[in-house]
């Protein structure tokens, strides 16, 4: 009988964040990603989040054409289509399948010449390939400092 390597802190840390992002935070997650009228912490919330995106956005090339770009963390997807829109090829990964059915969802028919394959997994997986770029908004925040420096 083989026996299973005990998990990792990485491991244990991605599994507990599964479960409360397609559990207890996916409402959240939806309004405060969406349309929704939320409470005045949350639009701060909102606000700063839409500022962060735009930061990163501007840290990336205009013209994205040919460029593989990795969303790690992919959420509800608003990263992602930006970035296809530029002409990435966008592989959006998360671990909570709920919000990548809501990007899935969200996402415009048409984005130019980019793509999006959507993911439910781990962003770590060495299946995904290789990028030119990768984001991680909001992502490796919720490891340990150790995990983030070996991701």
């Amino acid at each position: 009988m083989a026996t299973l390597a005990p998990a990792s802190s990485y491991d244990r840390r991605r599994e507990a964040l599964t479960t409360y992002f397609d559990s207890t935070a996916q409402k959240a997650w939806i309004d405060l990603t969406g349309e929704a009228k939320v409470s005045g912490i949350r639009a701060t919330v909102r606000a700063g989040r839409e500022r962060m995106r735009a930061t990163l956005l501007e840290w990336l090339p205009l013209d994205l054409r040919r460029a593989r770009l990795l969303d790690a963390g992919c959420g509800t997807g608003a990263l992602s289509v930006d970035t296809a829109c530029r002409g990435a090829e966008v592989t959006a990964v998360d671990v909570a399948g709920g919000l990548v059915d809501i990007a899935r969802e969200r996402a415009p028919g048409f984005l130019g010449h980019g793509r999006i394959d959507w993911r439910v997994g781990d962003m770590l997986d060495p299946a995904l390939g290789s990028f030119h770029h990768v984001a991680a908004m909001d992502s490796l925040i919720h490891y340990s400092a150790a995990d983030m420096a070996a991701s």
